[in-house]
This record gives structure tokens, C-alpha cells and sequence, in this order.
């Protein structure tokens, strides 16, 4: 049993207050991009009784221990509820690079619970999913709906919006730094914008550079120069918007499809053009 989990952008990215709970009610745009990790599931005959697997990878390096990769927990999670859950191994292939504010591990983890409830006929409907899914993480339910969606408060309530970049082709750069979501959010100073995001996309594209912001991008460009030297760099090629996805470090753009780009970027970066 093999998925492709793909990855996301955000278009656009407010951090409007701070809970009591110690978490920041967003406003984003998430928007799914071609840009997949492998995720390969393996029915074992032998049965497990504990709540962990045998998971292995490959790819992009994956910080931290295996029992805590989010896939291996969402294993864990639907058998503690479903005991009968067969054993399995599972094997991740990491072609997006974690922590680049592209939503990787929450894909993988997201995709981990659509396969395994699908293969064995857990019968979980999409609510069920998306409950499972913010136990892992703010990111992962969005992968569950996996198509544009508005969304708010921690980033798991999501509208679907109505939104198609296939006119447009999307260049993804990142310049393999680690950016500290923790302390970034540190240097954000919360507030709530005159217009909404889902009002400013339902622009034309064109008009999105001089509303469309990511809160995040004025504390991490003036730590890491690099990352806004790729976003002037991409805007110099002619994209349409440029922008920081998440909290970085990954920067992407949006260009004409027909648009013939030199890019030049050091040997060390991960730079990918994507058919929309």
C-alpha cells in the first residue's frame, strides 16, 4: 500500500491574538502543491500488541526518534481505539524537506490515517478524521480535505474555497535552514488586519503583493538574509507573488506558466518548479 502525501503552501499567514491555551488563533490560506513524500504500508503476519511499529526511511534526514515520527503516533493512536488494527511496518521516503514550513510531517501523518482507514475498513467518517488529525498537529486536518481552504483558529477550522492556480506554474525554494516556529512566534506582535484573506485572494493574483502578507516573514528576513534574497530573486524572474510559506524557510512563487526563468540559486538549495 503505497500514498504520495504532497505538501502545502499558505497564502498569506496572520497571527492574530494569543490563547489562554498558549496557542495563536491564525488566519491562512493553505493551498496543496505537487511536492509528495512516499509512504509505503506493509501488512505484517505477525500481531503487535504494543502501540508501536517497525518504521524505517530514506530521503531528506527526519530529526528525533522513530516512535516519535507523527505517523508512527497516528498508527499508535487508531489502534489504542481499534485494538483489532492489524500489524504493520511502514516505511517513509522524505522528499519535502521537514520543518520548511511546507507541512510535510502533517501530511505524512494525515495520509498515514486516510490508508490505514481505507485498507482495513475502520469505517472513520471525515469528521472522525479530522478529530484524529488535530491530535497530531494544527497542520494535519487540512490534509484530510486536502484542497484550498480558508482557515482559522489554530489553523484547523477550514472552509473550502473556491481558488485554481492551474494557469500558473509554482517554483519552491528552500535554503535548508531550520526555523524555530517557537521562536519565531517570540518576535510576532498579534493583530487583527482590516481584511480578510479569504476577501484578499478572491482578488485578482496580481493584486495579492501588496495585501497578501505572512506575519512571519519581517522577524525571520531580518535574521536570515538569505531568505529574502530568494523572494527578491524570484520576483526579479517575473513571478506574479512571491512569499514565505508558514513559518520558513521555504519560499515559493508563482509564475506564468510559459515563463522562461534563470534561476540561480546555490548547489545546497532545494529548488523545485511545479506544474499546478
Amino acid at each position: 500500500m503505497i500514498v504520495f502525501p504532497n505538501s502545502k503552501i499558505n497564502l498569506g499567514l496572520r497571527v492574530l491574538r494569543k490563547r489562554n491555551d498558549g496557542y495563536h488563533d491564525l488566519e491562512t490560506v493553505f493551498y496543496p502543491i505537487k511536492l509528495t513524500d512516499i509512504l509505503e504500508i506493509t501488512p505484517l503476519t505477525t500481531t503487535v500488541k504494543t502501540f508501536s511499529i517497525p518504521f524505517s526511511k530514506s530521503g531528506f534526514v527526519i530529526q528525533g526518534d522513530p516512535s516519535d515520527n507523527l505517523c508512527v503516533k497516528a498508527y499508535g493512536m487508531l489502534k489504542k481505539d481499534f485494538p483489532k488494527l492489524p500489524a504493520i511496518q511502514m516505511h517513509l521516503h522524505k522528499a519535502v524537506p521537514a520543518g520548511a514550513g511546507l507541512g510535510g510531517g502533517s501530511a505524512d501523518a494525515a495520509f498515514t490515517l486516510v490508508l490505514l482507514n481505507k485498507e482495513f475498513k475502520l469505517g472513520l467518517s471525515q469528521e472522525q478524521l479530522l478529530h484524529y488529525a488535530l491530535k497530531l498537529g494544527s497542520d494535519c486536518p487540512f490534509f484530510i480535505i486536502n484542497k484550498p481552504c480558508h482557515a482559522t483558529g489554530r489553523g484547523e477550522q477550514l472552509t473550502p474555497i473556491d481558488l485554481d492556480l492551474s494557469a500558473y506554474k509554482i517554483v519552491v525554494v528552500n535554503p535548508g535552514i531550520h526555523i524555530n516556529t517557537g521562536r519565531a512566534f517570540l518576535h510576532i506582535k498579534p493583530s487583527v488586519p482590516e481584511r480578510s484573506l479569504k476577501e484578499i485572494i478572491a482578488q485578482p493574483i496580481q493584486r495579492w503583493k501588496d495585501e497578501l502578507v505572512n506575519d512571519f516573514e519581517k522577524w525571520v528576513f531580518a535574521e536570515h538574509k538569505q531568505v529574502v534574497e530568494i523572494k527578491d530573486q524570484l520576483y526579479i524572474n517575473g513571478a506574479v507573488f512571491a512569499s514565505m510559506s508558514g513559518s520558513g524557510s521555504t519560499v515559493f512563487g508563482i509564475f506564468d506558466k510559459g515563463k522562461q526563468l534563470e534561476l540561480h540559486f546555490p548547489e545546497h538549495y532545494f529548488v523545485k518548479e511545479l506544474a499546478n
